[in-house]
């Protein structure tokens, strides 16, 4: 602690970025702020709330700082170090990087493409946009105004001189004016790739003036055909911006950005005006790790989106405050008017995109699972999904030892933490129909008063008489109508449902069916298991427990092995010696000697 009071006495009060290292040199956070000294002496001076902050805190070992010359050259810091380091305390951002890009490639008469895939070599590139689909409409739109080159030839000046190629399909269908032949120049062509940059910006504006100066010129000239093409291209244009989303025109160019809280989760969502109409649409995905307060976690936003689309907008439309001073930007927080309007457009975009990351991840988590509980309410004609359901068996051999088991599925999958065994109290002998009674009004009597959770279905393992005693009891806890019980019986596995005298027989692959079947089988393997262990606990309790010198593990092994006390009698000691040893095989000899003789 020595070291980083004095690194922290020597940090100045100026605007800069602050990292944290751990005892292995690993760089575990970086901030920002607009006084150092202030801002890193109150990790040190008081105890934070914050569990995480508490942890991070621990962990800081060594204390490094850049001064910057102003606020906003630290969120640009903080954002670049954040990035190429990916300290584990730090928001963690994630990017629409799957969404397409428009590239012009850096070429000589460049190409203009779709792509995901952004390859360092000087090429432009101009999104993301929210689907493919309107970026096909785009390029086309682009294909229409202006005849561009597809193929991947060298097109640079020696290898055009070198007279090598041929016009291919595309010249002869006036969609390419044959670069590879020198019949376009470069000059011309890279006119047509600066109207085709202002398009992809937005500035729609600009270059429908440049063509209504063109058509004029060439109608002026009485080049009337080609008058006529420029005009085509002209009212292409325009129905292509009365597409665009339009709110007025006066608004010039404006970032706006809007965000939505969903947990850890926050989703930042971007978009681009210009002349009043939106032209770009981005979203970014970031990750609390420190409870960072909103504020921050949205410059942080801004700052990335804003570097990577190359925006200039000298004016940020932001839902709240942020207290950022930036030079030649201003922060707008609009109440009313056309800004607000943009404002709720993006927080509606945002909020979408939150729905449906939420919906994405619920859907991955239990894939099938709606589905399969869907096909079960439909097919079972059940008021709501079964998300909750229990199974009752019961377990009798020639009415000894009588027990029942409740099994409890959760989603569709079992939930052994919550099985129950149960001791038949109230009945006498082996009735199945009075031990289903009991032990169903016993297991939702208490659930009642201990305000547990009841399930939306109850299978009985059985047939109508089981399925109308297990009724009977859910009607004396008043529960007939808020729980859905069933029955399956085995020998074709139909199923039984109150009030209707037929079974119903669902198809043998129907997964409703093998939810049910594993349902029963669960039941009874529990139930099988409980009765085993009640009858061996009625062995154990024998003459054997009464022989001087043979303890209660030893009687078990016996009885476990030979099965009865009239099979331990008929072994061969050789037999029993083996299982108990030669010292108590000896005492149990003797025991069941002088057994005879007092007989």
């Amino acid at each position: 602690m020595d070291k980083l009071k004095k690194i922290i006495e020597s940090i100045p009060e100026v605007p800069g970025v602050y990292q944290f290292f751990n005892s292995k040199e690993e760089l575990i956070y970086v901030g920002k702020a607009k006084n150092l000294k202030k801002r890193v002496s109150s990790y040190f001076v008081k105890t934070s709330e914050n569990k995480k902050v508490q942890v991070l805190v621990s962990q800081i070992r060594n204390i490094k700082y850049v001064v910057v010359n102003s606020e906003h050259e630290a969120f640009l810091l903080e954002n670049n170090l954040i990035k190429n380091y990916k300290p584990r305390y730090n928001i963690q951002l994630k990017d629409d990087k799957t969404f397409p890009w428009v590239c012009i490639k850096n070429e000589p008469f460049p190409r203009v493409f779709l792509t995901r895939t952004f390859v360092d070599d000087g090429s432009e590139y101009f999104g993301p946009y929210t689907s493919v689909k309107i970026v096909r409409t785009l390029l086309t739109l682009i294909a229409d105004l202006y005849p561009l080159r597809i193929c991947h030839l060298d097109l640079s000046p020696a290898k055009i001189r070198q007279g090598k190629y041929t016009p291919c399909l595309e010249y002869h269908m006036n969609r390419c004016l044959a670069p590879c032949i020198g019949r376009q120049s470069e000059e011309d062509y890279a006119a047509n790739i600066r109207q085709i940059k202002k398009i992809l910006k937005g500035n729609l504006s600009e270059v429908v003036n440049h063509l209504k100066e063109l058509m004029y010129s060439l109608s002026g000239q009485y080049r009337f055909e080609e008058a006529q093409k420029v005009k085509e291209k002209i009212e292409l244009l325009e129905r292509y911006r009365s597409k665009a989303v339009v709110v007025n025109p006066s608004i010039g160019e404006v970032d706006v950005f809007s965000c939505v809280e969903q947990d850890s989760l926050v989703v930042v969502n971007y978009l681009k005006v210009t002349d009043g109409a939106v032209v770009q649409i981005h979203t970014l995905e970031l990750r609390r790790k420190l409870d960072e307060p909103l504020a921050d976690i949205l410059l942080m936003a801004i700052v990335e989106i804003r570097k990577k689309l190359k925006s200039e907008a000298a004016e940020i439309i932001v839902p709240f405050d942020v207290d950022a001073r930036w030079d030649n930007v201003r922060f707008t927080v609009p109440k009313a008017g056309d800004k607000w309007r943009l404002l709720e457009l993006s927080h509606r975009n945002a909020m979408m995109y939150a729905m449906e990351k939420a919906r994405g991840e619920t859907l991955i988590k239990n894939k099938g699972t709606e589905a399969l509980l869907l096909r079960m309410k439909e097919e079972l004609k059940l008021k709501e999904l079964p998300r909750r359901i229990e199974c009752f068996d019961n377990s009798n051999l020639q009415g000894t030892n009588p027990v029942a088991a409740c099994v409890v599925f959760k989603n569709a999958r079992p939930l052994k933490s919550e099985y129950r065994h149960f001791n038949v109290k109230t009945v006498a002998g082996p009735d199945d129909y009075a031990t289903m009674e009991e032990i169903v009004y016993r297991r939702y009597k208490r659930q009642l008063d201990e305000q547990h959770e009841l399930p939306q279905l109850v299978v009985i393992d059985g047939g109508k008489g089981q399925l109308n005693a297990a009724l009977n009891a859910l009607k004396k806890l008043a529960l007939e109508e808020k729980i859905r019980v069933i029955s399956i019986a085995k020998k074709l596995e139909e199923i039984y449902v109150p009030g209707d005298p037929l079974p119903l027989f669902l198809d043998k692959k129907s997964p409703t069916l093998k939810v049910i079947q594993h349902l029963r089988d669960e039941a009874h393997r529990f139930g099988i298991t409980f009765h085993k262990m009640k009858r061996l606990d009625s062995m154990f309790d024998s003459e054997l427990n009464k022989i001087k010198g043979i303890g209660p593990e030893t009687v078990r092994k016996l009885l476990l092995h030979f099965k009865s006390v009239e099979n331990i009698k008929s072994a061969s000691a050789l037999e029993v010696e083996k299982v108990i040893g030669k010292k108590k095989m000896q005492i149990l000899l003797e025991h069941f000697k002088k057994e005879n003789q007092g007989s």
